[in-house]
């Protein structure tokens, strides 16, 4: 796990922020009638490794695929009270990263001996 960290904060240091809904309405009538934004709330996870991918038929939409050590999810995990980072990566709206907002197509936790080291996230704007 370290040694997943140390090259992911070697190679990247970059940020992505991930995007949740926000959890509390004001009540009354507008929000009942879905009138109000509830807003989002948002996570940023670093340090990690971005890599454009390239297809030929991808046509003007970006994807891009994100690496994310153990240590850069545990402290959201920890702040948000979720049981994983799978969780985290489930009940995300989107994740920016460049200004531009993405969408997760999906997720693959890396596993050593049973414990997970590294997350690749796919999304595409």
């Amino acid at each position: 796990m370290r040694a997943a960290d140390a090259m992911l904060r070697t190679l990247g240091g970059t940020e992505v922020t991930l995007l949740f809904a926000a959890a509390g309405l004001a009540a009354g009538g507008m929000a009942e009638l879905g009138l109000v934004d509830p807003g989002v709330e948002q996570a940023v996870i670093g340090p990690v490794v971005v890599r454009e991918l390239t297809t030929e038929d991808s046509g003007p939409r970006r994807r891009i695929e994100i690496l994310a050590g153990r240590a850069a999810m545990a402290e959201q995990v920890s702040q948000r009270n979720v049981a994983s980072a799978d969780v985290l990566f489930e009940t995300a709206l989107g994740l920016v990263y460049d200004k531009e907002v993405f969408h997760i197509q999906g997720f693959v936790v890396e596993r050593l001996a049973g414990v997970a080291y590294l997350y690749r996230v796919a999304a595409m704007s």
